[in-house]
């Protein structure tokens, strides 16, 4: 029998269980998770700090998921990976391993600001305990300041915007989101953002803290009582990086999410994996992602055979009711729709989908996403046709049946 070794608590850990339950029933797997609680679905503590969710209903799985799929939870730090002995140390316990998968995901990352030590309450927006932390820490007069206008530090914007008295959102960069989002598409999720009474700061950053006042690199100060910090993360990788393994900006793998050292694979947020839109290598740090990998890794470490050819990031943002959906590479001939309620830009390379922006109305847009990952060849018509509306008509009547649930 088997003895399998998961560490992180995530989503790529629960789809490794059943990946590697689909092919082995009856191997010993071991959970390490370093936050002392069953996996839950990360995206919702913004909406646990809106009072529209709690932690119960943010499980990932039923209660019952671990111990029907046997495994045994550890709860702790993994310290170190003896990859001579095959075994994992966890406090005084070391697992022993015959495949190893390591989804230890990402750790906020935190500039060296002078003067962030004078700063009493400040936070991370990262996992259940920091929205805890957050939700006990404000109140109607709080004047929230948070650095980051990725999607991390607007959800939170979003979570508190109703319960304190103001917000201003600083960033370097001169617009939100701005690893997915151009100028115009970033506009319209910032506007949404601003109609609720959340201020930004843009083009500017902190050059230093004085306790409740930042100054920025322009001069300005901003007033303060709470500090949210959500610059960026890093990927966590010093386990497999520390035996030698190779690692970039995340733990480089394969197609099977097998790392560079015998028997350890890694998923999700941490590891380096193929995105198909850029034909090459990064990390793709979202939800489906990391199912996708965790997955893949678990049947291959089982003994199956499974491989991961077709990831690519697919990122749906939703702002009070303004939603955003983007995929794939924005690269080729760019098609675009824009009104006084949303944007949608198709980017094609030759004759196939290669990318695409839509902010406002995402109906059927699904379709676009299977083009782009199915990598399927549009005739002039086909396009014409998909500029105007994402529509089953351009598939032949098998696919729609089969992979799209459409009608022979």
């Amino acid at each position: 029998m088997k003895n399998f070794v998961i560490v992180g608590g995530g989503v790529a850990s629960v789809a490794a269980i059943e990946g590697i339950r689909s092919v082995d029933k009856t191997g010993k797997i071991y959970l390490v998770s370093g936050e002392n609680k069953p996996t839950y679905c990360r995206p919702l503590i913004s909406y646990y700090l809106q009072g529209l969710t709690d932690f119960e209903k943010m499980k990932y799985r039923p209660d019952g998921f671990y111990a029907e799929n046997g495994v045994e939870l550890v709860f702790g730090k993994a310290e170190s990976i003896d990859k001579d002995k095959k075994t994992v140390k966890v406090g005084e316990k070391n697992l022993p391993y015959d495949k190893l998968l390591v989804a230890t995901g990402s750790t906020p990352f935190v500039p060296p600001f002078n003067g962030l030590e004078s700063v009493e309450k400040k936070f991370s927006f990262m996992t259940e305990d920091d929205a805890q932390a957050i939700d006990n820490a404000i109140d109607g007069n709080s004047r929230v300041l948070i650095i980051g206008a990725g999607l991390i530090g607007l959800k939170c914007a979003e979570g508190i915007a109703e319960r304190v008295k103001e917000i201003t959102v600083v960033d370097l960069a001169t617009r939100v989101l701005s690893s997915i989002l151009d100028a115009d598409c970033a506009a319209f999720m910032q506007r949404a953002l601003e109609e609720h009474g959340v201020s930004f700061i843009l083009g500017d950053s902190v050059a230093a803290f004085d306790k409740n006042v930042a100054t920025l690199a322009s001069g300005k100060t901003v007033d303060f009582d709470i500090l949210i910090l959500a610059v960026g993360v890093r990927a966590n990788t010093s386990l497999v990086k520390d035996i030698g393994g190779a690692v970039n900006r995340g733990i480089t793998v394969d197609d099977k999410m097998q790392t560079s050292v015998n028997d350890i694979y890694a998923a999700g947020d941490c590891a380096e994996g193929y995105d198909a839109s850029i034909k090459g290598s990064r990390v793709l740090a979202i939800l489906p992602s990391a199912y996708f990998q965790g997955f893949t890794a678990g049947v291959n470490m089982a003994g199956g055979d499974k491989s991961l050819t077709d990831d690519m990031p697919v990122n749906a943002i939703g702002f009070y009711g303004l939603h955003s959906l983007t995929a794939g590479a924005y690269i080729g001939d760019t098609y675009e729709e824009k009104t006084e309620s949303g944007i949608k830009r198709l980017f094609f390379d030759g004759d196939r989908l290669a990318g695409f922006i839509i902010i406002g109305e995402i109906k059927n847009a699904g379709i676009y996403t299977y083009l782009i990952k199915e990598k399927i060849s549009l005739s002039e018509e086909d396009k014409e046709k998909l500029k105007k509306s994402p529509t089953l008509a351009i598939f032949g009547s098998e696919i729609r049946a089969k992979k799209l649930g459409g009608v022979v």
